[in-house]
């Protein structure tokens, strides 16, 4: 999903019309066994106007169409958000994994733009576009989130000038990190310094038993201007070349 143009990637301008790009993910075999994906992700969000949920839905859905038919090789993810203070069902998608080239040549971009202004710009509002840099030093995992049917997704913007304490304060606590844990950098289309961290998980009940590895180090407490944790449900019906994870 081009939404807005993508050219070189130092100037991405991630706002005003852009339009879905979903999140990418390791999901079909050639993704999965990658050894070495790229270290940039597309994270943006939307959500329907105001009376037009059912049509936002479809026409998002018939956009999905178009790539699949256009044979679009990247893999795209899409969440509702479940559990928000401000952005419920609001839809966040996002593609993973990629080099700095692959995220500059995406599928007919034109005509990917065109699609969208018939099928989703009618519909719905979007409110963030951005790229951001996976940060493995931080994380457990490679990147490229597993499809799971939920997902913890928190959002992290700090005071001017302290993100490498920030980093370094993750950094020592990487090692005690207990399942999948995604942490990446925003590089353009937002407040600087920005991160997120995204947790899949296989049900909302493993999201809750887990509660207690959701907190930060206290030590990062004072860099931190805005801190925000939702729940997201994977939809679906809204993926490109992704296979959702089978709850065990």
């Amino acid at each position: 999903m081009n939404h807005g143009g993508i050219s070189l990637i130092a100037t991405i301008l991630l706002g005003g019309s852009a339009v879905p790009a979903v999140l990418v993910a390791r999901t079909d075999s050639s993704a999965s066994t990658d050894p070495s994906p790229g270290p940039y992700a597309r994270i943006a969000i939307m959500r329907a106007l105001d009376g037009h949920s059912v049509d936002f839905e479809a026409g998002y859905v018939r956009h999905l169409e178009w790539h699949r038919q256009v044979k679009d090789p990247f893999r795209w993810y899409s969440y509702s958000v479940w559990a928000s203070s401000e952005r419920q069902r609001w839809i966040i998608y996002a593609t993973f994994g990629h080099t700095a080239d692959s995220l500059n040549n995406p599928v007919a971009p034109a005509d990917d733009e065109r699609d969208n202004i018939v099928n989703v710009l009618p519909h719905a509002q979007f409110l963030g576009n951005g790229i951001y840099e996976f940060l493995p030093s931080l994380s457990k995992g490679n990147g490229v989130p597993t499809p799971a049917l939920r997902a913890d997704y928190t959002t992290v913007e700090l005071h001017p000038g302290a993100g490498k304490a920030f980093e370094a304060a993750l950094a020592a606590e990487q090692s005690r990190l207990h399942g999948e844990t995604l942490w990446y950098r925003l590089v353009s289309g937002g407040p600087s310094p920005t991160y997120v961290r995204l947790r899949p998980r296989p049900s909302l009940a493993v999201l809750l038993d887990e509660r207690a590895e959701q907190g930060l180090p206290e030590k990062v407490n004072g860099l931190i201007s805005k801190l925000i944790v939702e729940t997201l449900s994977l939809r679906p019906n809204m993926l490109v070349n992704v296979t959702p994870e089978v709850a065990r």
